[in-house]
């Protein structure tokens, strides 16, 4: 791996322009050795060694800020100047999480093995997608969580036992009941569609909020004879919310307050490249993908667990880049990143998604709208009667509605939250989190998430 690393460096920083003195490595040390063995020499300090790191780091961590930079945003991901010393810092913490086997637990074994009862029920949607929902169950009222995009059940789990929302809502004595969107890794089966056949991956965050969710709510008030729950959403898990209650105004009824932790519906100043790169031309570009065989984004398999061993959990600069891929993502905040959890975390996500979810909120970006999916002029006519798809009717929501947002947050950025908020007609609380770098991710994994979130999530929910 250090062949890599170094010759990554070299060429990255020669291609700049720029020179790097980088420190004398050891003389038994080749470019076919492994780089955690220079922290074992003794002619290299922690802090040197750091630095050796550091240096690598920054080339490699180039690749995805091109990517950013060439859609209009450039991430601090990794900062170039005194960088050795939080490097050293991100080593130390990580000694002590290399063999973490909560990394390749279950949730259903990450529950067992903290001594939370865990249930897994099978749902059927009326389009015929076969569901998975996890709970801890109780006999008091009923909460309803619902994971963002690329994520999963395990999205309340991955913080750990002192951190995960699911663990703490069962000690609250609430029935926690988890859902899983069609297509993540829990939710793969269809009635006539296997996930190789193109026509399983026809679905939007549209269907999961018109079918998924009704689907998963009305088994949850089934099974738990109670008229209506509590409702918290999480990024993706807001949209398909809004969406529900827009198409679907009966259900009012069956949720008795609502949580969106960073709400994303109107999504025009985004900053998160993924969802940038599928802007431009969203239904060209998602056709484009499509003929190429793609149909499914980040899933959950062989290919993507192989290469998430070969960088995550392999060392500190697998891990360093794994966090700079989340961050990536949702926005930086190695402040509340909790390093010694990280395999954690990258061994339950990304669980998998349809690229038609990602181009759904990428015309988002491209028209400023929270609109149903547009499949083209003539199609929409087809499917809406309209030339345009028709705008979601969030008039008809009713469920009283508290909202998290953060200013770091790159899926969704406050002036859009803002704009959401106005709209809603049943805000009973709009929250901004008291942290300047608090990032997408940080609303399910962030160090200290129970004391900027969850505390006034908790008293929200006993309230009503």
């Amino acid at each position: 791996m250090v062949k890599i690393y170094i010759v990554t460096t070299i060429v990255f920083h020669l291609s700049a322009g720029e020179i790097i003195n980088l420190l004398p490595l050891p003389e038994e040390t080749s470019t076919t050795g492994n780089i955690a063995e220079l922290s074992h020499d003794k002619n290299l300090t922690s802090l040197e060694f750091a630095n050796v790191l550091s240096a690598a780091v920054n080339s490699i961590a180039w690749i995805p800020q091109i990517i950013a930079k060439s859609i209009g945003y450039v991430p601090s991901l990794v900062n170039s100047n005194n960088n050795g010393e939080k490097v050293e810092q991100f080593v130390t913490e990580f000694k002590d999480s290399v063999h973490n086997e909560d990394a390749k637990l279950t949730i259903e074994g990450l529950l067992n093995k903290y001594n939370y009862a865990c249930e897994v029920h099978k749902v059927i949607t009326e389009d015929d997608y076969v569901l998975t929902l996890h709970r801890i169950p109780s006999n008091r009222s009923p909460v309803f969580l619902m994971h963002g995009i690329l994520g999963s059940s395990d999205d309340f789990v991955i913080a750990g036992v002192e951190s995960g929302l699911a663990y703490k809502l069962a000690d609250l004595g609430y029935d926690v009941w988890m859902g899983n969107a069609r297509g993540n890794k829990h939710s793969r089966k269809h009635a006539l569609f296997n996930p190789t056949d193109e026509r399983f991956w026809d679905f939007s965050w549209h269907e999961i909020g018109i079918y998924d969710l009704s689907a998963m709510i009305d088994y949850a008030l089934n099974i738990t004879q109670k008229s209506s729950l509590k409702y918290i959403g999480f990024s993706q898990g807001t949209t398909t919310f809004f969406v529900l209650l827009s198409e679907r105004p009966e259900y009012n009824d069956k949720i008795s307050v609502m949580i969106a932790l960073s709400p994303v519906a109107y999504i025009s100043r985004a900053k998160s490249p993924v969802i940038r790169l599928m802007s431009p031309g969203t239904t060209i570009l998602s056709q484009f993908i499509k003929s190429l065989g793609f149909y499914e984004f980040l899933p959950d398999d062989s290919l993507v667990r192989i290469l998430k061993l070969m960088i995550c959990g392999t060392g500190p600069v697998g891990d360093i880049l794994c966090s700079n891929i989340a961050f990536l993502t949702s926005g930086y905040d190695f402040a509340q990143l909790n390093v010694t959890n990280l395999p954690v975390i990258m061994g339950h996500i990304p669980a998998g998604s349809s690229i038609k979810q990602l181009a759904h909120y990428g015309q988002g970006l491209l028209t400023n709208d929270f609109a149903k999916f547009d499949y083209g002029e003539e199609d929409n006519i087809l499917h809406y009667g309209v030339s345009t798809p028709p705008n979601y009717a969030l008039e008809n929501i009713l469920v009283p509605i508290a909202i998290f947002y953060s200013d770091s947050d790159w899926l969704a950025h406050p002036s859009d939250v803002k704009r959401l908020y106005k709209r809603l007609n049943s805000v009973i609380d709009m929250y901004r989190i008291p942290f300047k770098k608090f990032n997408h991710l940080d609303y399910i994994i962030a160090k200290n998430v129970t004391y900027f979130v969850y505390n006034r999530v908790f008293r929200l929910l006993a309230l009503n």
